[in-house]
């Protein structure tokens, strides 16, 4: 059973919209149905939508225009293009473009889930590595000025002796301070300290 996760169903044929809601809820998904992109688009449930399930041709705003708008106001959105019309050069725009699918009407059931299933997870994915992120730049907000400036030099490269010569402080004061910087930001390991500066993009010329 797929947990229970919101997938937002855009299509402008009613019976398409039902039989799919119908499908993703039997999965244990959540699903809302629009009848086109502009009205998803000025929906409030973006943020809580974990993949698109979209029809690519569609009056108004088709698929491929809509999947254009969803990077500007909605990034973090996977979709899954669907259509009754074989179109390569569509779909080969939309898988370049980042779609995680392009099924072709009628397509079986289990076909879906995998796709939507596949967005989910590139949801979930994501969602784990912003809270990581969050939690990282939370912790790297507690560091002093001095510390994150020796933060930095740790992050290209130089030892503890270079450190001291490029800031003007002496060895052992650097040696202070990165074992405070390793205490603060929660770390065991030089690599692991430095796996967070690469997550924060903290980078400095090696001089």
């Amino acid at each position: 059973m797929i947990e229970r996760t919101v997938v937002a169903i855009i299509d402008d044929e009613e019976s398409v919209r039902k039989s799919l809601v119908r499908v993703l809820q039997a999965s244990g998904l959540h699903a809302i149905a629009f009848p086109s992109a502009e009205e998803f688009l000025d929906s409030p449930d973006g943020p809580i939508v974990s993949c698109v399930v979209s029809d690519l041709l569609m009056p108004g705003m088709d698929g491929l225009g809509f999947q254009r708008m969803l990077r500007t106001k909605l990034p973090h959105l996977s979709i899954v293009f669907i259509t009754g019309h074989a179109d390569i050069p569509a779909s080969v725009m939309a898988m370049k473009a980042g779609a995680v699918d392009f099924l072709s009407k009628p397509f079986r059931q289990q076909e879906m889930l995998d796709a939507v299933t596949v967005a989910i997870e590139r949801d979930r994915k994501r969602r784990k590595d912003e809270k990581i992120i969050s939690n990282a730049q939370a912790l790297f907000e507690t560091l002093t000025p001095r510390e994150s400036e020796v933060l930095s030099l740790v992050a290209a490269g130089l030892m503890n002796k270079q450190i001291a010569a490029e800031i003007g402080i002496a060895e052992i004061t650097v040696k202070i301070h990165r074992g405070h910087i390793m205490r603060k930001m929660g770390t065991r390991s030089l690599a692991d300290l430095v796996k967070i500066t690469e997550m924060l993009r903290i980078h400095r010329t090696k001089p």
